[in-house]
């Protein structure tokens, strides 16, 4: 048995290569990894030795030579392979050992590797006689199998060479992207989305409860290389999550902290203690508030009946009062917080035993949102906040006072996270009727005033895309709101902003639209 040893991460190696010296396996390495070998007494051959050429170009080439990939390569089915290598001298290779130079971690010309991915598609490409590791988690089973004396199986094989590639493709994909970040040209000669985008993913956390539905497998995978806010998450407690309480975790969580960072242009609460609730991917209650314990009370009185089964997402750490109040409603599926006393914990653990309770770090917002189509993705840069206070305009007669302005502020971020079409309203920091997701907006507001049943009397109104008519218009109206912020573009704003001149009512135009579909 042969084996080629050349790895950047020497997690292992030691372990490996001894244990294969013990199997009479002939070890060739090269660069540091034979330094490596050198320092820890393991006999080795030189892969100079090997090739007669020495390392050149500062390391580029060291197993770029027909003596490493012919032995890599032969196909030992085929004669005529057989014979090239009886005629060049070349041994063949039964294992090959390979991992990358960190390009993630540092990226530059000089790490991105060229001998190494290169050895790896060899061997993974001759699979059927040739083992390849690119895992140190791999060595242990691989020994386990070589000291059984009949070699790799061919499953094993298998497994290692989908591996390898995986692994070789993710470097290819972080290259590509390095490329397209670090582009001199200047942005506005820039495409405003990349030609080609380069998807690698890996299974993260194991396999989800379900997904969508029960009969659907589900599962969360990330971006090799790249970990996100979900991998510092910590179920305390509780039954395995699904697919829907990852997707609607992902928007409670991002939606709670939009709104504690304050509004679009500073809402007056920048930091404040901050409440959401999630259902179905749709907000049903949310508030801020001077403390954490009103803020979810507030949040909870939005929508008590709709609170049933859904996210809450609170932007500060859970106590045992606030513990005693949470368990005390209406049963949550998932309760994501900053962290919890042992206390808290302790209680809501005990009390409500299915609830998924989980601590998380402060979320962060990918530049590229992606959707799968049939054949391909819809690609579009993630949605923000571009304007601010500083950019709308006041249409009307009326003018929003201040403390209408700080609850603009607000209703218009929280409209941007629930589904079109979508009207929310707002009284004193608190979400008191939301109109989520139906097929034309006045509905959408008359599903709003309905469930504020008179609470946002004086307060405001936010639509997430204009009023292409007035009954929109007059069902904010009926709510009793003394102010309303939408984008503006109808070809009827003028007989929009005419009906709330009549109404008496003060309105804001955004020029920003935040549809969610």
């Amino acid at each position: 048995m042969r084996a080629l040893l050349s790895v950047y991460d020497k997690t292992g190696l030691e372990g490996l290569a001894a244990g294969l010296a013990a199997l009479g396996c002939e070890l060739v390495s090269s660069g540091g990894t034979s330094a490596a070998l050198v320092g820890a007494g393991i006999p080795h051959t030189t892969v100079e030795s090997v090739t007669g050429a020495p390392e050149m170009l500062g390391g580029r080439v060291k197993t770029l030579h027909p003596a490493i990939h012919g032995g890599i390569l032969a196909d030992l089915d085929k004669p005529a392979h057989r014979a090239d290598l009886e005629t060049l001298g070349i041994t063949p290779f039964d294992l090959v050992v390979c991992n990358l130079y960190p390009f993630r971690a540092n990226p530059s010309i000089e790490l991105i590797d060229v001998g190494g991915p290169t050895m790896l598609r060899a061997a993974a490409k001759n699979w059927a006689h040739v083992g390849v590791l690119v895992d140190p988690g791999d060595y242990g089973g691989a020994l386990d199998e070589l000291r059984l004396g009949e070699g790799l199986t061919d499953a094993t094989r298998r497994h290692l060479a989908r591996k390898a590639f995986a692994h070789t493709a993710a470097y290819d994909a972080a290259i590509t992207t390095w490329f397209d970040e670090t582009d001199p040209t200047p942005q506005a000669d820039r495409p405003a989305l990349p030609p080609t985008l380069h998807l690698s993913l890996e299974l993260a956390g194991g396999a989800l409860r379900y997904g969508e539905n029960p009969h659907q497998h589900g599962a969360r995978y990330r971006e090799i290389g790249c970990t996100s806010w979900w991998d510092g998450v910590v179920q305390h407690g509780g039954i395995a999550l699904s697919y829907l309480n990852l997707f609607d975790a992902e928007a409670a969580w991002q939606l709670v902290h939009d709104l504690g960072r304050g509004g679009a242009a500073g809402d007056g609460r920048q930091g404040q203690p901050c409440a959401a609730i999630i259902k179905h991917a749709n907000p049903c209650g949310a508030a801020v508030a001077d403390d954490i314990r009103s803020a979810y009370d507030r949040a909870f009185e939005c929508d008590p009946m709709s609170a049933f089964g859904g996210i809450v997402a609170l932007n500060r750490p859970v106590d045992v009062d606030l513990a005693e109040n949470l368990i005390a409603n209406p049963k949550a599926d998932v309760l994501i917080a900053p962290s919890f006393t042992d206390e808290a914990l302790r209680l809501i653990t005990t009390k409500k035993k299915n609830l998924r309770v989980l601590s998380a770090p402060p979320p962060s917002r990918d530049a590229l949102e992606l959707r799968r189509v049939d054949g391909g993705f819809l690609v579009q840069d993630a949605d923000r906040f571009v304007t601010t206070r500083a950019d709308w305009r006041v249409v009307t007669d009326a003018r929003p006072t201040e403390a209408h302005w700080v609850d603009l502020e607000l209703a218009w971020k929280l409209c941007a996270y629930v589904k079109s079409n979508a009207i929310v309203l707002v009284k004193d920091g608190m979400a008191v009727g939301i109109g989520a997701g139906q097929q034309n907006r006045r509905d959408s507001g008359e599903i709003a005033t309905q469930k504020a049943a008179g609470r946002a009397k004086g307060g405001v109104c936010a639509s997430d895309a204009f009023y292409p008519f007035r009954d929109g218009l007059d069902a904010a109206a009926a709510g009793g709101v003394a102010a309303v912020i939408q984008p503006g573009g109808s070809l009827r704003d003028d007989e929009v902003i005419a009906a709330a001149n009549e109404h008496g009512l003060a309105m804001v135009m955004t020029g920003e639209r935040h549809f969610r579909h």
